[in-house]
């Protein structure tokens, strides 16, 4: 994964309530952070003997408790493998600092009213997995950054640059005046992504699950593509389409 950008200093639109965060990946992410304000560590015996280097380097003292206990604390069904934080959402970047530090080749992912948490966090992981230089969500009918979307992500909240557009057709606009082609991935498209020039600074804008790019969104693109799938399988989920179409402008980026 790249370094964390540093992230502009206003709050999270979320505001400044504490959320829980669970599972080994996220919360030993958000403890390296140092960025993430940590305010709680709630750990099982086991885990708090496992990762005893880690809570030290961190600086941080857990509290050790049973596992049910803890189950107790957090929402019910968190997989949470005996180990939570409870921490300040981070503080968001704007556009503006994402492209600041873009070079010329870059990918940013624009995301048209996403409202999966598990989809998004996938997304933000297959985005740091494969370079990407930030994900674009609309602001409203977007989810927030809760312990679910944390845990999809596998520590990706931490390192992945998430802007919250408050219009998404503004963003798209400044992205192209940023000198980005922007692609829509949607089963309008008259071309398959194979044949995109991903050359140069690239965004690929997706859409909802089940409702694809909203008619503007889709007039914003310079063009519209498709993942081709078998007869089979009409589309893929959408973090499953972001993860592919990451990995295509990687794989290309590399070649050259």
């Amino acid at each position: 994964m790249r370094p964390r950008p540093h992230r502009s200093p206003r709050p999270s639109r979320g505001g400044h309530q504490p959320v829980w965060l669970y599972g080994q990946h996220p919360v030993l992410a958000a403890l390296a952070n140092p960025d993430r304000r940590v305010e709680r560590l709630l750990v099982t015996r086991e885990a708090a003997e496992r990762h005893a280097a880690a809570f030290a380097a961190a600086g941080r003292k857990a509290e050790v408790m049973s596992r049910d206990e803890l189950s107790q604390r957090l929402p019910a069904g968190a997989v949470h493998q005996g180990i939570a934080i409870l921490a300040a959402p981070l503080e968001e970047p704007a556009l503006d600092d994402v492209l600041a530090r873009c070079g010329d080749n870059a990918l940013v992912l624009a995301l048209d009213q996403v409202t999966d948490p598990h989809n998004v966090g996938a997304i933000l992981r297959s985005a740091a997995a494969f370079g990407v230089a930030g994900v674009v969500v609309t602001e409203r009918n977007a989810p927030a950054d809760t312990g679910v979307l944390a845990k999809a992500a596998s520590g990706a909240l931490e390192v992945m640059p998430l802007v919250r557009a408050v219009n998404l057709a503004r963003a798209l606009d400044q992205l192209k005046e940023a000198g980005f082609w922007l692609y829509g991935l949607d089963e309008r498209g008259e071309a398959d992504i194979g044949e995109l020039d991903l050359a140069g600074r690239v965004c690929i804008v997706l859409g909802a699950e089940g409702e694809g790019l909203r008619r503007l969104t889709a007039e914003k693109c310079d063009r519209l593509a498709t993942i081709p799938t078998a007869a089979a399988l009409a589309a893929l989920n959408v973090s499953n389409a972001a993860a592919v179409a990451a990995y295509e402008w990687a794989r290309r980026r590399k070649g050259h």
